[in-house]
């Protein structure tokens, strides 16, 4: 069962990504393997765009619903039951599914993994007969960036700036707080405010002994999310 599933991974997300890399790489002058990276990243990101759009949509619109989830709770303390049902029917009214802002993460998931596939065995010799047939063999694989970073190996600057990056990215999406009303102490808004910090630190921690190619592969999907998310939460603020 386990083989199966293995083969089916494989065949959707790991030799497709792999070839793709390799396949830019081939055709990159001086081939610059951290330049094929950057370049698939960007072509990941871009087929992921319309999902990334839903996702961040939803994100804000649950954020904008929290005074009314608020009341929800507080009119329902004591009747955990009627506060869940009370809220279910909130989002029904509002058509918002809670765990579409999550989808986003759950598609990046098996991408990552099969990512850190590519970067930790795909470099290896005998992985190039994964390569299909209108791929061409490069014989074997220069790991350098720009001739100074070995991106076969962990690299604790990349690791920081990956991490870096996620604070900004997380922090974007946390609630503008009115200085006139009350600071919010519920708990949700306590939690968001944690993952500013915890995001970051948990990518530091997963970076620190990977494949820097990993590293390199965050940083250029982080800044890709920041933009992104910039211009869409601007468009949304001028409605």
């Amino acid at each position: 069962m386990f083989g199966f599933i293995a083969d089916i991974f494989n065949a959707a997300l790991y030799y497709p990504l792999f070839n793709s890399l390799i396949f830019i790489y081939n055709y990159l002058p001086g081939h610059d393997f951290g330049l094929a990276i950057i370049l698939l990243t960007l072509i990941i990101r871009v087929i992921l765009y319309p999902v990334a759009v839903k996702a961040l949509h939803s994100q804000k619109a649950l954020q904008a619903l929290q005074p009314k989830l608020q009341e929800i709770q507080k009119k329902y303390k004591d009747d955990k039951e009627k506060q869940a049902k009370e809220t279910l029917e909130m989002y029904r009214t509002e058509k918002i599914n809670p765990f579409s802002g999550l989808l986003l993460a759950l598609v990046q998931i098996p991408i990552l993994i099969a990512l850190y596939q590519v970067f930790w065995h795909g470099l290896r010799p005998e992985a190039l007969d994964h390569l299909y047939s209108f791929v061409a063999n490069p014989g074997q694989i220069n790991a350098m960036f720009v001739g100074l970073v070995d991106l076969a190996k962990p690299n604790i600057p990349l690791a920081f700036v990956a991490g870096l990056l996620q604070f900004f990215q997380t922090k974007m999406l946390l609630p503008a707080q009115d200085k006139s009303k009350p600071k919010d102490t519920t708990m949700a808004t306590m939690m968001q405010k944690q993952m500013v910090y915890f995001f970051p630190f948990i990518t530091v921690i997963i970076l620190w002994k990977l494949p820097s190619a990993l590293g390199l592969y965050w940083i250029i999907s982080g800044a890709f999310s920041i933009v992104q998310q910039y211009f869409i939460l601007k468009q949304k603020d001028r409605v």
